[in-house]
């Protein structure tokens, strides 16, 4: 199955550099028992004054590379070059491919045009790599943060890597890989690989499920604020959350009223869903919580304007017993919201803590509505200071127009 090109509001230039790319003729290397691989880099180069002599952590994967007679590499089986770090968004379609003039790729594959994986149990699996299955040897390497491909480098500018590891991938099984910091002090870094399973689950398409993740690096919210990033968008989010939290959510009415103080449908204000502990050694799937994608008593079975909110809290404390201001962003790491808007890019008051990312629910044209609401899978993933989304959906029907 070749990449998919999914052209959602890209600029003339995008349009053009997409229809040059389908002109081209590349021949995909076939694979016959492949794995189904995604790889992020949840590696930040902020510059603080703690990190200000650090290596930027951009990178060029090489998947069972070869090397010449003198040890040094020479090329790869698969090469995943300018691999910078990930985006805050990883939406259910590869959005990346034919939608950039940058060569800098948010993950793996991302922009590159590669054999990808089928629709598996209804889920589009369009944004992950065929790679081939059994044991893998994996070399992420430093590389500069320029446009000359990693091969056509200096050779002395091709040696310094941060991982060399062997992972075994098992035939038609869905990996995601997470290129990581493990020690925020000592600064040590590794990889941790999830064999996920949300396309052997009996998953209902009425409902939409979440889980979670804190793969923060130790030490991380115990350090001095001055050595965080002091991105304002970041939020409560910024210091980081305690190795145990608790996440609540609640669901709102409409994003006509963009207040936490908003109408919730019945039922959701404050809603306890999960427990998650911080973990960067082992690739435990975290168990799926769900709620009805027909939650309102609004929705009319063909779209829904809901919204979540996911309030993080250290163990003892809740929505109710709250003792933090809605403004408070430094909250000891005891506290720390998630707003998922519309579009994930309108927010609700100026002095209100949460960050924002995308709503877990994805509005669409298919068959003859303009937009369908479609429930999903997604993952939310906390790491240090930043928390991620990724979006998985199923197979709909194609617009009808």
């Amino acid at each position: 199955m070749k990449r998919q090109r999914i052209l959602h509001g890209v600029s003339v230039l995008g349009i053009f550099l997409a229809l040059f790319a389908a002109c081209t003729k590349i021949d995909y290397t076939q694979i016959a028992e492949p794995a189904y691989l995604r790889v992020f880099n949840n590696i930040n180069y902020v510059q603080t004054m703690g990190s200000k002599d650090d290596k930027v952590p951009y990178f060029c994967m090489l998947i069972n590379p070869k090397t010449g007679a003198d040890g040094k590499f020479t090329g790869a089986e698969i090469v995943g070059d300018f691999l910078d770090k990930r985006d805050p968004y990883a939406p259910p379609y590869p959005s990346h491919i034919g939608n950039s003039t940058s060569l800098s790729n948010p993950e793996y594959p991302g922009k590159e045009n590669v054999l990808v994986g089928p629709v598996l149990n209804g889920f589009d699996l369009s944004s992950w790599a065929q790679i081939p299955s059994g044991e893998i040897r994996i070399v992420f390497a430093y590389r500069p943060k320029n446009t000359v491909p990693f091969f056509e480098l200096e050779e002395r500018l091709r040696n310094d890597i941060l991982i060399d590891t062997v992972i075994n991938l098992q035939s038609k099984e869905v990996y995601t890989l997470h290129l990581l910091q493990k020690d925020f002090v000592k600064k040590d870094h590794g990889i941790l690989l999830r064999q996920e399973n949300f396309h052997k689950l009996p998953l209902s398409d009425s409902l939409v499920y979440v889980n979670f993740y804190n793969m923060s690096a130790k030490g991380f919210w115990e350090a001095d604020a001055n050595l965080k990033d002091d991105d304002y968008k970041l939020a409560s989010f910024k210091h980081g959350i305690k190795d145990e939290m608790n996440v609540y959510m609640s669901l709102y009415e409409s994003q006509e009223e963009l207040s936490h103080y908003a109408a919730t449908v019945k039922g959701y204000r404050g809603k306890f869903m999960a427990t998650t502990t911080r973990n960067t050694s082992t690739g435990a799937v975290s168990p799926y919580v769900s709620f009805p994608l027909w939650a309102s008593n609004h929705a009319n079975g063909i779209r829904t304007d809901i919204w979540e909110r996911f309030d993080f809290f250290a163990p003892g404390m809740n929505p109710v017993t709250n003792p933090f201001y809605d403004s408070d962003r430094n909250t000891g790491s005891n506290w720390a919201v998630l707003n998922c808007l519309l579009n994930g890019k309108i927010g609700l008051t100026s002095n209100e803590n949460g960050t924002l990312l995308p709503n877990l629910l994805v509005n669409v044209h298919s068959g003859k509505d303009n937009p369908r609401t479609f429930a999903t899978v997604n993952t939310i993933e906390v790491v240090n200071g930043r928390v991620y989304l990724t979006t998985i959906q199923r197979k709909y029907a194609p617009p009808i127009y």
